[in-house]
């Protein structure tokens, strides 16, 4: 439970949670909430306190994170690297390389690594027999089993053919560790002192765009 004057304006304990932009005490507050998982599901309390200690009903909304994001341009040529690997004699050396490489991937990249190898390569023998085939059952099914870490939703979109990988900036106050009692905070003014404790910050976020790119 964070307060918002106590631990969000100071900065005190909220490395996850921040001001998204001067609110309009009148209107509404703006929270970037980092440190979520992605690919789940959250619910969220809000409860408003008076200067008494009184507390009102509380308001609720579940959010879904999106898909975790993934570089496509390195699981294709990831895929390569594991096609070469496995063409022809593989030496145990070689083995040892593609389980290695495969298995620090994470479910996201190994689905586009499957999808690029089978739309490649699947003539030479389809993505899940080929790690069977090369690297054994027990090896492959460690491999293999990180495929259902993902939920269907997320599973569904690494199933598109072109995955670009996008940045946004995302604007955010960053507030110093200070005594907001110090300055007498007041709702009526708000913005004023929230310039006293804070200052514009960017965020950079990772995220990708599924299929075709679309007119504008």
């Amino acid at each position: 439970m964070l307060s918002f004057v106590d631990d969000i304006m100071s900065g005190a304990k909220s490395p996850c949670v921040m001001l998204g932009d001067v609110p309009d005490p009148l209107s509404s507050i703006s929270l970037i909430i980092r440190c979520l998982e992605p690919d789940s599901t959250y619910m969220f309390r809000l409860w408003a306190v008076d200067n008494t200690g009184r507390r009102s009903g509380p308001s609720e909304v579940t959010i879904k994170t999106p898909c975790p994001a993934v570089d496509d341009v390195k699981a294709q040529e990831i895929a390569d690297k594991i096609y070469n690997l496995f063409n022809g004699y593989t030496s145990g050396k070689e083995q040892q390389t593609a389980y290695n490489t495969l298995m620090d991937l994470g479910s996201p990249t190994l689905h586009r690594v499957l999808y690029h190898y089978n739309q490649r390569y699947e003539s030479f023998g389809e993505f899940t027999w080929r790690c069977e085939d090369e690297l054994g059952p027990r090896k492959a099914g460690l491999i293999l089993s990180q495929l259902d870490e993902l939920s269907g939703w997320c599973r569904g979109l690494l199933q598109e053919p072109k995955i670009g990988l996008r940045r946004a900036s995302l604007k955010y106050l960053s507030c110093r560790y200070t005594d907001t009692k110090a300055f007498g905070l007041s709702w009526v003014n708000l913005s004023q002192d929230l310039r006293k404790a804070c200052e514009d910050q960017m965020l950079s976020v990772m995220y990708n765009d599924y299929g075709e790119p679309k007119e504008l």
